[in-house]
């Protein structure tokens, strides 16, 4: 990443250290450290609009938009920027039963992040009926845990009814 769009640098907890370690020692196999979660929304969803909650979130907390450095420093350091595009990707299923599902969420679950490219977040808007869709959000354990998960979830679901905007 570009000099000028670094923002901050901040030391690592000891449990990032550990995780990102684990997810740059063994490049090869499949990051145990990635998570997916998977939340089922119900009614239409408007794909335009969840992205921008996404994005929203991303300018709101500079710890997901972190990417990591560790070769020559005696220890590693987040690198927060000041901007990144969510990887982002709208797709259909004929229901929750397609083979064809299962099939993108173990790729997408198994695909590595570049641990030094900021933001290590992913999201996918998988349409599995008129009135059901499933938001995949794939992230690494380094950004976040099963305690700021749902802390995360809820901000995102409030900024998805006001627009996106980020005004809440």
């Amino acid at each position: 990443m570009p000099a000028s769009e670094i923002v901050d640098v901040w030391p690592l907890t000891p449990l990032q250290e550990g995780l990102l370690f684990h997810a740059v020692y063994d490049e090869a196999g499949v990051d145990v450290y990635a998570l997916q979660t998977i939340v089922r929304l119900e009614g239409r969803v408007d794909g335009g609009r969840l992205r921008l909650a996404v994005e929203g979130l991303l300018r709101r907390h500079a710890s997901l938009r972190v990417g990591f450095r560790w070769v020559g420093l005696s220890r590693p350091v987040q690198v927060v920027v000041g901007d990144v595009v969510v990887p982002w990707v709208e797709v259909e299923f004929a229901g929750v039963g397609d083979v064809g599902l299962a099939e993108f969420l173990r790729v997408d679950r198994g695909r590595r992040f570049e641990m030094g490219v900021a933001p290590l977040v992913r999201c996918a808007l998988v349409r599995v009926g008129v009135e059901e869709s499933w938001l995949v959000l794939t992230c690494h354990h380094v950004l976040m845990d099963g305690w700021s998960l749902p802390v995360v979830l809820g901000e995102l679901m409030r900024l998805y009814e006001s627009g996106g905007d980020g005004g809440v």
